[in-house]
């Protein structure tokens, strides 16, 4: 596991959320979600690992965007996949 993410360095502006509402692939299913996470690299809103259906997590392994933020008011935590670490 590494020690410090170079993806920060990578980032660019904070792309405008896809869904602000919500879950962008449980929105289209009528699923439901626990927590919302952001990906920094295109605005997608997706849940997390503690919703049924792990969307930010399939986002990661189907685009490869490594580093996303809490989508929930107040929070401003980042997570890289690639390094498993909070950025």
């Amino acid at each position: 596991m590494a020690t410090t993410c170079e993806h920060v360095a990578e980032l660019g502006p904070e792309p405008a959320p896809s869904t602000p509402e919500g879950c962008e692939d449980c929105l289209a299913v009528g699923g439901r979600w626990v927590h919302l996470r952001l990906c920094l690299g295109c605005g997608k809103v997706a849940c997390c690992d503690s919703s049924p259906a792990k969307h930010a997590s399939k986002h990661f392994a189907d685009e490869g965007h490594p580093i996303m933020r809490s989508f929930e008011p107040g929070e401003t935590w980042r997570w890289c996949f690639v390094d498993d670490m909070v950025v």
